[in-house]
């Protein structure tokens, strides 16, 4: 039996009845599974290992190790949300890890998304094992895996980071409760663990993060140019009612520069993309209808308040044909 192939019998969840049912399901199946055992998880603080937390806090107590790695491609004010959410609101046993230098040098000069988000991946794993090193009886990696994950990377579509990233030596058992459900379920479990409402339905973010999305070769300056353009957007799109509403949004900066005017002389900036989708399961997206007066104010924004950007441009693809990361 592939237990990376969803039961065609597999009923959607789309209510707390059937999300409770299959919280049960997975206790049972989570403790069967790692029994006394410790277990590693990444927690980036999205939905997916949100979820994960939730449900092995429930089968395993503190024998859940939660390891929150800044490899410097999170958002902006990121790393301290993880920390004040997770640690100091709900006690988890959090190690905070910064990594930031060790995944830049990795990255320098890569220019390929595959080959980037295999070294993203493959970097995750080598500081999970070196915490791990550091604790007793580790012997699972828990990951937030989830069903487009699994279909993308088998189709050749792009490898995710928990999918096609990890190498082969690797010396963990895996522990993926939600790796046969949609976003759209593992928000409905979410809610029914308990989880606050602006952890749930907080935005996807891919596992390469901000990696993926300084498109090309990472350098530092274009890394915080898509960080503060992305915050800006963030802000903006919170003011006018925008969040919740928009499924995904973000930013992206490609390796090239065009011409502009800056105080009145020539300005060679980086051109800023925009990102805005609905999707219920991330296999199909459509572009949201964003009022031309919001995009007009924080193109303004951003092209004032962001050093190195001067133009601003907005993804009108849906999917297909462009995925939703550019990456």
């Amino acid at each position: 039996m592939d237990t990376n192939k969803r039961p065609d019998t597999m009923q959607r969840i789309t209510t707390p009845e059937l999300a409770n049912a299959f919280i049960d399901e997975q206790i049972t199946a989570l403790r069967a599974q790692i029994g006394d055992k410790k277990v590693l998880l990444a927690l980036s603080g999205g939905v997916d290992s949100s979820v994960v937390a939730a449900l092995l806090i429930k089968a395993i107590g503190q024998n859940l190790v939660c390891v929150h790695v800044n490899h410097g491609l999170l958002r902006k004010g990121e790393p301290e949300q993880v920390i004040e959410v997770f640690r100091n609101q709900m006690n988890a046993n959090l190690i905070y890890v910064d990594a930031v230098d060790r995944f830049l040098d990795k990255l320098a000069g890569v220019a390929e998304p595959e080959k980037k988000r295999k070294i993203i991946g493959a970097e995750f794993i080598r500081v999970f094992e070196e915490e791990a090193r550091k604790l007793d009886n580790i012997e699972f990696l828990a990951q937030g895996t989830i069903y487009p994950d699994i279909l993308e990377s088998e189709d050749g579509v792009k490898a995710h980071h928990n999918v096609g990233g990890l190498p082969e030596d690797l010396q963990f058992e895996l522990v993926e409760p939600v790796k046969l459900l949609f976003k759209d379920e593992v928000r409905v479990v979410g809610k029914a663990l308990g989880l606050p409402d602006n952890m749930v339905f907080r935005q996807p973010f891919p596992g390469p993060g901000l990696g993926v999305r300084c498109l090309g070769a990472i350098t530092r300056d274009r890394l915080e140019c898509v960080r503060e353009s992305d915050a800006i957007l963030r802000e903006e799109f919170a003011k006018n009612g925008l969040e919740g509403k928009v499924w995904q949004y973000f930013t992206a900066i490609p390796d090239i520069k065009s011409v502009g005017v800056k105080d009145g002389a020539r300005y060679e900036g980086y051109p800023v993309i925009i990102r805005a989708i609905n999707t219920k399961d991330a296999m199909t997206a459509t572009v949201e209808n964003v009022p031309f007066d919001l995009l007009q104010h924080i193109t303004s924004r951003i092209t004032t308040e962001v050093d190195g950007v001067n133009r601003v441009l907005f993804d009108l693809t849906p999917k297909p044909s462009g995925t939703i990361e550019w990456e």
